[in-house]
């Protein structure tokens, strides 16, 4: 995984805001890729989350998934 790759989130965090199925963008990648600093936006773009996750928390998007919308407001 590189930097600007989209991702899936494999496990909530941050205290529950984000969730697993969460998409977001790789900023940073640490040490050979054992960690990533991971952005995740609303449609809109406004910054919800910047997240240090380890490689299991994350994963590569499949050809075959199609994003979704979940409300973050509730």
């Amino acid at each position: 995984m590189n930097e600007f790759d989209l991702v899936v989130l494999q496990e909530d965090v941050a205290d529950g805001q984000l969730k697993a199925g969460d998409v977001g963008t790789i900023l940073t990648v640490y040490n050979g890729g054992k960690a990533f600093e991971v952005e995740f936006v609303t449609l809109t773009g406004e910054a919800v989350a910047i997240e240090t996750l380890l490689a299991h928390q994350i994963r590569e998007v499949r050809a075959s998934e199609i994003m979704a919308v979940r409300d973050i407001s509730q």
